[in-house]
């Protein structure tokens, strides 16, 4: 059964009751949305003031990343990745303590720095398979983990200057089965390491490893992840598989994002991760008054 209530420190998750919005925050160069900081002088000062609009417009949650993980991007090192993250997550920690930050890492090392600089919970892509000192971290300091199905393979993917990159001739036996399957063996790594099952939240990982049609079937089908019983979390924000569908670069992808926010949640989605929080806080209110009669005011 689906834990009820996630406690961070003085803050609290409770699932159900509300859709959880997250608001992301792209310190690199070379985002596929365009929103990256790293190229626009004082990245610090330009996130505190991303962080401080997001808080207003409703989000519970900043996700702070320095590595794009679009198709074909360029992979960053480890002290490059701190230079970014750090002094943005410490920044943003000090000026606004009543908003939760996650670091979007795969490398232990980055989410240590991170948690040390103010971070509560860590975003990983790779499900905790790409570092083996991750789980381990996770569990000695206690924070919260997001694990991510991901079967990303350069060679599978295929980038276009307007739509950007998409992946292609992706096989999987049973999608559904598999990206279940892969996503309890995260689970595992996770219990073996003893973090606690209250602290793992789960993402099916759209845009990773699928193609456009398995993307659409996967968010259609979300149901079937959040009967693993786990929190879920749904990112869908801009990506390319809405581009494909819409034939429209990523600064025009709004109005199709929040279609797949409010079908995620209709499908039990507890957190969307998403670029345009504003009009995304909207949807998620708009889709909680229908879905589980929850009416903001």
């Amino acid at each position: 059964m689906k834990p009820k209530t996630l406690v961070i420190g003085n803050h609290s998750l409770d699932w159900g009751q509300r859709t959880i919005l997250m608001g992301i925050i792209n310190i690199t160069p070379d985002s596929f949305s365009g929103d990256g900081l790293v190229s626009a002088g004082d990245f610090v000062s330009r996130a505190l003031e991303q962080a401080g609009r997001f808080l207003a417009e409703g989000a519970d949650i900043l996700d702070i990343g320095g590595e794009s993980t679009r198709p074909g991007a360029q992979v960053v090192q480890e002290d490059e990745e701190k230079r970014r993250v750090e002094p943005v997550i410490r920044a943003i920690a000090s000026r606004f303590p009543e908003i939760l930050i996650s670091i979007d890492t795969y490398k232990a090392a980055v989410a240590e720095s991170a948690l040390d600089a103010g971070a509560q919970i860590i975003n990983d892509v790779w499900g905790l398979r790409a570092d083996p000192q991750m789980a381990a971290l996770a569990a000695k300091r206690g924070a919260p983990v997001i694990l991510m199905h991901n079967r990303s393979k350069p060679n599978d993917a295929q980038v276009e200057a307007r739509l950007g990159g998409r992946y292609i001739g992706v096989e999987y036996a049973d999608l559904l089965a598999d990206v279940q399957r892969e996503l309890m063996e995260s689970v595992l790594l996770a219990r073996n390491a003893g973090i606690a099952d209250e602290k793992i939240i789960l993402d099916p990982g759209i845009g990773f490893g699928k193609t456009v049609q398995q993307n659409l079937e996967l968010l259609n089908r979300l149901d079937e992840i959040c009967e693993l019983g786990f929190p879920v979390l749904l990112g869908t924000s801009r990506k390319s598989f809405i581009g494909y569908t819409l034939d429209l670069p990523a600064d025009q992808r709004a109005a199709g994002t929040a279609a797949t926010v409010a079908i995620g949640i209709a499908r039990g989605a507890n957190i969307v991760r998403v670029h345009d929080v504003a009009q995304m806080t909207q949807v998620a209110r708009m889709a909680d008054a229908i879905v589980r009669k929850t009416i903001h005011r």
